[in-house]
């Protein structure tokens, strides 16, 4: 296909600028730069702190939540640009942000805090106090993923007027999966003693920046991919609105969703019959 046959980008699906963002998602956005201005302090304990847990240091793990919740209340930011302009008005938008922002607070509060004291936050059960907060924290967990469903139901309602169907469904079926496929997979992670299935169980010798067992399986996987289908599948939306008519990108972000769910479950059953996801 030539470079003159690709659709120009269509105006839903215009770039967006970090003004935009703060306008439109002020609150998603200010809590995601509160976050990237946390990295630093961690960083810094990161080097200074030699205590490790599970194998690896024990501020590893507060900056890879800061990294992952500033990425996800950004994207609701970016995408809270594209939404029709009476769907950004409206009231439960506001209140969502702001539920999303306190439940980041307290998910920063209950990992950071963890590490400070060089214990477990997830799967802690050597502790009364942590294991008692354990299922608080959860709940606190499905809460913050919730604004991606509202989110993502807005989309879905005003695809069919939408000067770009194709993008605005990648936008909603990616929503919506990030918080029913997030919520299924980490529901049954939180049933199990670990994240590990199998294999020495530490992280030291885990994938690279990931963490990843490589010696058995590990939970983990699914949930990071289920947790990106608010990013994997928009962005290929995104490509084939582009580069195909209407109907046939519709048809093709139905067909990727479908299979991104499929791939999830695939996942899943690897961890589970203890098969690392790269060995």
């Amino acid at each position: 296909m030539s470079l003159q046959a690709i659709a120009p980008l269509p105006r839903s699906a215009a770039p967006v600028s970090w003004t935009d963002m703060f306008r439109h998602g002020p609150v998603f956005a200010a809590t995601a730069i509160v976050l990237l201005a946390m990295m630093p302090p961690t960083l810094a304990a990161l080097a200074l702190d030699p205590r490790t847990l599970n194998g690896v240091n024990v501020w590893i793990k507060p900056l890879k939540f800061e990294i992952s919740i500033a990425l996800y209340l950004g994207t609701l930011a970016l995408f809270m640009a594209w939404l029709p302009q009476q769907e950004r008005q409206a009231r439960r938008f506001r209140v969502w942000a702001i539920v999303a922002a306190a439940a980041a607070a307290l998910e920063m509060i209950w990992i950071g805090g963890a590490a400070y004291f060089g214990i477990a936050s997830h799967f802690n059960r050597d502790s009364s106090f942590m294991a008692a907060i354990y299922p608080v924290m959860g709940a606190v967990a499905v809460t913050l993923t919730l604004p991606s469903l509202a989110l993502g139901r807005a989309f879905l309602r005003h695809r069919r007027s939408s000067d770009n169907p194709a993008f605005h469904l990648s936008l909603g079926l990616g929503l919506v999966l990030t918080c029913v496929l997030t919520i299924a997979v980490a529901g049954y992670m939180s049933g199990q003693t670990g994240h590990a299935v199998g294999g020495s169980g530490g992280d030291a010798a885990g994938l690279k920046l990931l963490g990843w067992s490589r010696d058995g399986g590990d939970l983990r996987v699914a949930h990071f991919f289920a947790t990106h289908a608010m990013h994997f599948i928009p962005a290929f939306g995104w490509v084939v609105a582009r580069l195909l008519p209407a109907r046939g990108a519709q048809g093709a972000v139905w067909a990727v969703s479908t299979g991104f769910t499929a791939f999830i479950a695939l996942v899943l059953a690897q961890a589970i019959m203890d098969r690392p996801f790269i060995g």
